[in-house]
């Protein structure tokens, strides 16, 4: 066992020393050196993962303390590990993929002056997401949510002469901190109610505390309704769920690899991880699960729909994103917690494929990521083409695609859910299933197929976005008569790695993730909810159920989405021209993102302008300088001019001053005599 404590430790602590060696000894390294360093310590990493996955797969779980930080009165701030099945998914899906990322970014950021400094940013990424995962304990899990918000911030931010830059990481941070106070308040109450922040001893406890009423003024809560809640909104930061997912569409201005790595595959995952290790607590409260399924089902849908009129190549996949992290939460919902890990588990490699793979075309555009100067590339770029057209058929849930087996089952349980707003939320994730086909091959033929509009400047030609002005800072593209080509082969050699668990990952695992008591000891599902035994059985094989699949309704809707953008924009382009400006109003309204930003602006932002204003007019000039600094020398100032004609030097004049202070106090002792 000490042996598997140090293999235990060598996870995180191995992309932590990479960090800190490309992050202070960079320059000493070099770049080679650099990207050397960080890539042996997260493949390090992964294979340590896979050692512990296979001693986990034996029966040996591991629940305990690693490091005692600090005791305040009868609680303990301690740094601890808790390896079940649930931790060695995650470990193993963050490690791959940051490794798939560190290699790719050798091509993708080969130019860059920060290079350096990036690599030791996604180690130290790396390291503070598995120190969430890995945590027994709230304190710990803290800890590493909020350090892979600041690394986030870092990473956005990361070319930090850009002004559009600048604006998304610190509207990122700004948004999380909302979730976070949220998810800092369930943690307290956590404490207040269970003495301790041990996952072990919470779990434990928590069905003595079920019917407890929180002590929230003016309201009666429950208790579990209420940890349960506060913990959720700090997942709606972190996971960017409605109405807190206004910053991932924004992050995409950092490079291309960290929108892989952490806007698709990790940290915005940790509030689906989150939830899913709090399911103990969950299963307690109906009205949190309501609140979560209510949540998700309207993120997945509505999401999706602004997916449909973006041209930037990372913001279509920004926006399928936040769909994807709704129908995962629709599942925690639905207490489904294995299929949404399920679903975290297999869109982290096809969504880190579609992300990579758009990061091969923004290189062969040379900058350019609009989708409407793209076209015919899959002649010029066949690994690119191929690679991403497996990501996208993953992401439609096409029968035998990882994607197809998580999101069907998404849909299934939904639809066995009786929770209050499982309705809607069936109509949500269903209707997605349209909606995302149709914007993810709108995407992929418009860069992929027909007309070659490289080199030829702008055009709109579907009638999207005529007037936008273009940011120069993203948008360079090919000269007059040059022609794209495939990127080198450490930028397609991660997407092929990933394109292979996009299509087999979900057949092979269906079965003994969700229906084989994999989870059995990390997850906890009450008797009440039976929608996963009922799921279970209607299962009869990965097979069966993609066979199954090919009558039903989704099916059919994801081959509709395709039909229609297929028939829109590479046989009548002038269709979604004239929708445009038929439903004008539609549109504007989701070209503005709902005015969720303008709102925000006006309401928050501008409210908190003027409410500053307010503060240093009223406050500052005139309470504390008007009045108390300048008012105070005013009465000083007063006060001496009476003083000075007093003061006249006249010896009669201080006599009788004399004279009349005696009459005075001796009438004062004679009134009260």
């Amino acid at each position: 066992m000490s042996n598997m404590k140090s293999l235990y430790l060598l996870v995180p602590l191995a992309p932590l020393l990479g960090a800190i060696a490309a992050g202070l000894f960079g320059k000493a390294l070099g770049r080679a050196w650099s990207h050397r360093v960080t890539i042996l310590s997260v493949a390090i990493s992964f294979f340590a993962s896979l050692a512990i996955f296979q001693d986990v797969l034996a029966g040996h779980n591991f629940n305990g303390i690693v490091y005692q930080w600090m005791t305040s009165g009868n609680t303990s701030f301690e740094v601890g590990f808790l390896i079940d099945r649930l931790t060695v998914v995650m470990m193993l899906v963050v490690t791959f993929v940051s490794l798939m990322v560190h290699i790719y970014t050798i091509g993708y950021m080969a130019d860059d002056p920060g290079y350096q400094r990036f690599f030791s940013y996604i180690s130290l990424f790396t390291f503070s997401m598995l120190m969430l995962v890995m945590a027994n304990n709230f304190m710990q899990l803290f800890f590493g949510w909020e350090a892979v918000g600041l690394v986030s911030y870092l990473l956005i931010g990361f070319w930090y002469t850009r002004d559009t830059a600048i604006y998304a990481n610190l509207k990122a941070f700004l948004v999380n901190r909302v979730g976070d106070f949220g998810f800092l308040l369930g943690i307290g109450l956590v404490l207040m109610v269970f003495g301790s922040l041990d996952y072990a001893t919470v779990f434990a406890n928590a069905h003595s505390h079920a019917k407890d009423i929180a002590p929230i003024p003016c309201v009666s809560w429950n208790m579990m309704s209420a940890i349960c809640i506060l913990l959720f909104i700090g997942a709606m930061g972190k996971s960017a769920q409605f109405p807190l997912h206004v910053w991932l569409p924004d992050s995409m201005e950092g490079p291309t690899p960290i929108s892989a790595l952490i806007h698709a595959a990790t940290m915005v995952t940790a509030g689906i991880f989150m939830v899913a290790r709090m399911s103990p607590l969950f299963e307690l409260s109906d009205t949190a699960l309501s609140f979560v399924m209510v949540v998700g089902a309207i993120t997945a849908l509505f999401m999706g729909f602004l997916g449909i009129v973006q041209n930037d190549i990372k913001r279509v996949i920004a926006y399928s994103t936040l769909s994807q992290l709704g129908y995962m939460t629709v599942a925690l919902g639905a207490s489904a917690y294995s299929v949404a890990i399920f679903h975290l588990m297999t869109h982290a490699f096809f969504k880190a494929l579609l992300f990579l793979g758009a990061g091969s075309v923004i290189i062969a555009m040379h900058h350019d990521q609009d989708i409407r100067n793209m076209g015919g590339l899959r002649k010029y770029m066949p690994i690119t083409w191929i690679t991403s057209l497996i990501g996208s058929l993953a992401l439609i849930g096409t029968p035998f695609f990882s994607g197809f087996y998580s999101k069907d089952s998404i849909i299934e349980a939904v639809g066995l859910s009786h929770l209050p707003g499982s309705g809607f939320a069936y109509f949500a994730v269903v209707a997605g299933v349209f909606v995302t086909a149709f914007y993810s091959f709108r995407m992929y033929f418009l860069v992929f197929h027909g007309e070659e509009r490289f080199g030829k400047g702008h055009h709109d030609h579907q009638g999207d976005h005529a007037d936008e002005e273009v940011s120069a800072d993203h948008h360079h593209g090919l000269a007059h008569g040059q022609k794209p080509h495939e990127t080198p082969w450490v930028v397609w050699l991660p997407l092929v790695l990933l394109a292979i668990p996009s299509v087999v990952i979900g057949f092979i695992t269906i079965e003994p993730l969700l229906f084989g008591n994999f989870f059995q000891e990390a997850i906890h599902i009450g008797a009440e909810h039976e929608g996963m035994k009922e799921l279970a059985s209607e299962f009869h094989g990965a097979t069966a159920m993609a066979l199954h699949a090919l009558t039903s309704l989704p099916l059919w809707l994801a081959l509709a989405g395709v039909i229609s953008s297929w028939f829109f924009y590479m046989k009548r382009p002038d269709i979604p021209a004239a929708i445009k400006r038929t439903f004008s109003g539609i549109y504007t309204l989701l070209d503005q993102k709902y005015y969720f930003d303008r709102f925000n602006d006006w309401f928050f932002a501008g409210g908190a302008r003027g409410t500053s204003r307010f503060l240093w007019n009223f406050g500052d000039v005139k309470l504390i300088d008007g009045l108390m600094v300048n008012g105070s020398a005013r009465l000083v100032g007063l006060f001496s001019g009476v003083l000075r004609r007093i003061q006249t030097g006249y010896i009669y004049h201080y006599a009788f001053s004399m004279i009349i202070g005696v009459f005075v106090l001796l009438s004062i002792r004679n009134w009260f005599e």
